[in-house]
């Protein structure tokens, strides 16, 4: 079992980081050692009916000048085949429950035109629908993450929406898919039984919400093999009473229950901080909240393993990411943010960690794919452009599927007044292809570490991969200069490992 990254570093910590310029972080590990797989679904998207996310974002319709297949732009499906994305998650968040399937399916021109009272109150058309959406992943090679209405839904419409999309029967239901286009049911990996219950999906008690969840899971009935994992809506940030509750008092038709942390520089909803114009003390916030999802991972994988001890049900943190408010003259509700370096290092601690808990965490969302928060793709018209995000993920893709190798991490402290945080983060894995690898995360934007690296099972000579970092924590991608924050080549001996300020590398371990 790999060892918490936090919790560690603070219990076995050798030097501060006043003695230590550079910092020195020592990691060891048996390679000869497993873990648990790290499930391909960790690295999840997540594209809600949200601002330009999904109109404009990756829809542009079939007759739209922008090059496109089936309606979505080719530029924006071929970046995120080469990330490997594993898994999407639609139609929301809060929009889930509001959204009734039916008004999605047809004739595109007699579809109804709703209001999204979530997101800017701007005109639904629902012109992607079910149909449109499973496009969509099969264009990109991905699984399906659906999130059913149980907010404002019925049970009759969510198991008819199932037997819609799953039935290979002669059924009323699945002829009319038949009749829209499609012949063959669809796979759906997950199916989630309602959104943020505690807040915008109906501001439930969990007790409540246990009794609906029982009810509504006894009809999503699927053909044998077609039976996606159901999802229960669970809790958010410190909170452990909806793990506690879901998981003690269901005990039948949930495989996971989804949990939802978003970084706030300021952890102040009303004043969350600005995206792109920060100093180091907003840096180093940013980092600090970010890094507590360690410790509410943790509290609510102990309540699981009191209640599930054999280990049945996934934790799937299903909403994650920076939140920053909103740029000026631009629409409040569209979420739309800058990502700068600050956001690739967020993303690559938040791997480290949800790859430590791999035995739990089989599945996240990052919040959301395109245009929305810490976007991996950014649209204007017809340009695009890949944030910092966005190449992280195509550097941690080898981590997709592997096998974790325990390992232990002493590292010096990255500090800011009184409060301080481990300084290197880290995970090693065995990918799928065979081949060993290393991610390491340099959080002080000033100060480079000198890695020591205490490996046994193989002699280790060198690492070879990519690192990604900038000359300013506030360097971006734009549309008239893409390529500010790129990966660029990463060699190093293992005996003479230096990790550059404000740094991630992922690399292979060379004999």
């Amino acid at each position: 079992m790999l060892r918490t990254l936090t919790a560690v570093a603070c219990a076995t910590l050798t030097l501060s980081a006043a003695i230590a310029k550079p910092h020195e972080a020592t990691i060891s590990a048996d390679l000869t050692q497993t873990g648990p797989q790290i499930n391909k679904d960790i690295y999840g998207q997540f594209a809600e009916h949200l601002g330009r996310g999904i109109y404009e974002g990756l829809w542009v319709g079939k007759d739209s000048d922008i090059p496109n297949t089936k309606g979505f732009r080719n530029d924006v499906i071929s970046a995120l085949k080469d990330i490997k994305v594993p898994l999407v998650r639609w139609p929301g968040g809060c929009f889930a429950d509001e959204y009734h399937w039916r008004d999605g399916i047809g004739a595109a021109e007699e579809r109804p035109v709703k209001v999204n009272t979530h997101w800017g109150g701007v005109e639904e058309t629902n012109a992607v629908g079910t149909h449109e959406f499973f496009d969509l992943v099969e264009l990109l090679g991905a699984d399906a993450y659906v999130n059913g209405n149980l907010g404002s839904g019925s049970v009759r419409e969510m198991a008819e929406w199932m037997e819609y999309m799953t039935s290979d029967k002669n059924s009323t239901l699945a002829n009319e898919r038949r009749a829209n286009g499609r012949e063959e049911p669809w796979d759906i990996a997950y199916f989630g039984i309602g959104n943020e219950s505690w807040g915008c999906g109906g501001h439930m008690r969990p007790q409540y919400y246990v009794d609906l969840y029982r009810q509504y899971a006894t009809f999503m009935k699927a053909p044998p093999g077609k039976r996606p994992k159901l999802v229960g809506s669970g809790g958010h940030t410190e909170d452990t009473e909806w793990t506690d509750v879901l998981s003690a008092n269901i005990d039948r038709d949930m495989d996971g229950i989804s949990y939802h942390f978003y970084t706030l520089p300021t952890s102040e909803w009303s004043k969350k901080g600005h995206a792109t114009d920060f100093d180091n003390t907003m840096w180093f916030k940013t980092l600090e909240r970010t890094l507590r999802i360690d410790k509410y991972i943790a509290d609510n994988i102990a309540v699981l393993d009191e209640n599930d001890p054999d280990g049945e049900l996934g934790f799937y943190v299903d909403e994650w990411g920076t939140w920053y408010d909103a740029e000026e003259g631009r629409e409040p509700g569209f979420l739309y943010q800058q990502n700068t370096l600050r956001d690739a290092v967020v993303a690559a601690v938040n791997f480290n960690i949800f790859h430590h808990y791999a035995e739990r965490v089989h599945m996240t969302n990052i919040a959301q794919m395109v245009n929305v928060l810490q976007a991996m793709i950014l649209t204007d018209g017809a340009e695009m452009l890949k944030t910092p995000t966005y190449h992280v993920y195509g550097m941690y893709k080898v981590f997709q599927d592997a096998t974790a190798i325990p390992f232990t991490i002493t590292t010096s402290k990255y500090s800011q007044g009184n409060e301080s945080v481990p300084a290197i983060t880290a995970s090693i894995a065995k990918g799928e292809d065979g081949k060993l690898y290393i991610a390491l995360v340099n959080l002080d934007p000033a100060e480079e570490a000198t890695i020591s690296l205490d490996l046994k099972g193989m002699k280790v000579s060198s690492l070879n991969g990519q690192i990604l970092t900038a000359d300013n924590i506030t360097d971006k991608n734009t549309f008239a200069k893409k390529n500010v924050v790129k990966p660029a080549e990463f060699s190093a001996d293992a005996d003479d490992l230096t990790l550059p300020a404000k740094s991630i590398v992922v690399a292979e371990l060379v004999k």
